[in-house]
């Protein structure tokens, strides 16, 4: 399998660090709004990166974090009127709603941040013990100069940052640089008790210790969008090797691999330019897997020229492919590495080509197509329910989860009980996981 690694900015052939278990870990998302369909495409990335090394390995563990705790979600909360469990409950449980309609299976492991605030402060307690950080008022911060790599990543140097630097500096950093592993909380804010006061860790600590606590490091391979290279990978890289006392960047993770945007008129998709589409926008119109083969229309470390021509496409290519697929119900999905599709994305999970390959495949009548079937099906038809669940659906389902958390609490657990009864009636599996509530249908 060759793959481009963001950090040697080359296509290589990858070598595991141990080929009877492959670790990958990629960087999920912060809790405290809909995700747009932008937002998607890391998580779908990792889904294809993760299937398509289950489909050649023996084992494979594959971890994507949630962000439950952070100035987002603080500000989110308040202008909800909503407690903070409440608000990532809810929004983690329309991400996993989402991300099942696009087919994108659960992580084996989906580590929650505020589950591993000890292991955050005990990580700081290292560095500074390695005085590779330093504490002003509460606030801890990680010293870039004591990590001479720094921005090895983004190929950004710590000279060139310093001497271009225009932004102004908080008067308790060091050096502009910088950055905030532990941070004051308000009396209104939540926090933890620390040696450092009551408050609470900086995003870039919580990939580094979620990663290597449910990994170890190093691992083989991290991921996330291209606009994580830095400052937040570039931090976590410099974080984690200063706890570790080394300068060599691979002793965090081996390989690296960014995706790249959704375009909306030229414009990167994104909250702040105000030009999202949420998932539940296009679910009227277009099938989840319809939408899925839009997003893996590109290869992933492209920009997608994202377009109602697109999903049009995308659905059209579908149904001409699921008219010739009808007699062929008995192949099960799986990955052959020997198959064309295969081929295609064992190197560096070229989705488009494989895309175009199984088309002339299918075309050319080909007596040998089972392995191609199997392996389009395994990766192109990632969700069975196909929007068997309708929005609105969606909706009602979370809200009476809602409902019944709050019937719970306030101790009625006869109305909970009743709640769930209806749950079950609408065919909804519920699970209380971590003071959450997972569902599935």
């Amino acid at each position: 399998m060759k793959l481009y690694n963001s950090l040697t900015k080359t296509k290589e052939d990858f070598v595991p660090i141990d080929k009877e278990h492959i670790r990958i870990y990629f960087c999920g998302p912060t809790v405290y709004n809909k995700l747009h369909v932008g937002n998607f495409r890391a998580a779908l990335v990792g889904d294809l990166l993760s299937k398509v090394l289950k489909g050649i390995y023996p084992k494979v563990t594959y971890v994507s974090n949630i962000t439950d705790i952070d100035d987002k979600i603080i500000a989110a909360s308040v202008e909800a009127n909503m407690s903070i469990d409440e608000l990532t409950n809810k929004y983690f449980q329309q991400y996993i709603d989402d991300s099942s309609l696009l087919g994108i299976s659960a992580p084996d492991i989906q580590p929650f941040a505020t589950d591993f605030i000890p292991s955050m402060i005990s990580f700081i307690e290292v560095l500074l013990d390695k005085d590779a950080a330093y504490e002003v008022n509460g606030n801890v911060l990680f010293d870039t100069t004591k990590f001479p790599q720094y921005g090895v990543l983004s190929d950004r140097k710590l000279e060139e940052q310093i001497k271009g630097s225009r932004i102004k500096v908080e008067s308790y950093k060091k050096n502009s640089n910088d950055f905030i592993l532990w941070k004051p909380s308000l009396d209104n804010e939540p926090g933890w008790e620390s040696p450092w006061g009551i408050g609470r860790p900086g995003w870039h600590l919580e990939c580094s210790v979620m990663s290597q606590e449910t990994l170890s490091v190093p691992f083989d391979i991290h991921g996330g969008g291209n606009d994580l290279k830095f400052p937040h990978h570039d931090n976590e890289i410099a974080q984690t090797c200063g706890f570790h006392g080394t300068e060599d960047p691979t002793a965090f993770a081996k390989y690296w691999i960014h995706n790249g945007f959704l375009n909306l008129q030229n414009e990167k998709m994104s909250k702040s330019e105000g030009n999202v589409i949420y998932l539940e926008d296009l679910l009227t119109d277009f099938k989840g897997n319809e939408i899925r083969l839009a997003l893996l229309s590109s290869h992933y470390r492209q920009p997608i020229p994202w377009s109602q021509t697109l999903l049009t496409q995308s659905a059209s290519i579908r149904k001409k492919i699921c008219s010739k697929l009808q007699n062929f119900d008995h192949i099960e999905p799986a990955f052959h590495r020997s198959s064309k599709v295969g081929e295609c994305l064992l190197d560096d999970l070229n989705t488009p080509l494989a895309l175009s390959v199984f088309q002339e495949k299918l075309a050319s009548d080909d007596q040998n197509i089972d392995r191609e079937i199997a392996t389009y099906k395994y990766i192109f038809e990632g969700s069975n329910q196909d929007n068997s669940i309708s929005a609105e659906e969606i909706k009602l389902i979370e809200q009476l989860i809602i409902q019944r958390n709050q019937a719970r609490k306030n101790g009625n657990y006869e109305e909970a009980d009743k709640i769930r009864d209806k749950l079950d009636k609408m065919k909804v599996s519920i699970k209380d996981i971590g003071g959450k509530t997972e569902w599935t249908k």
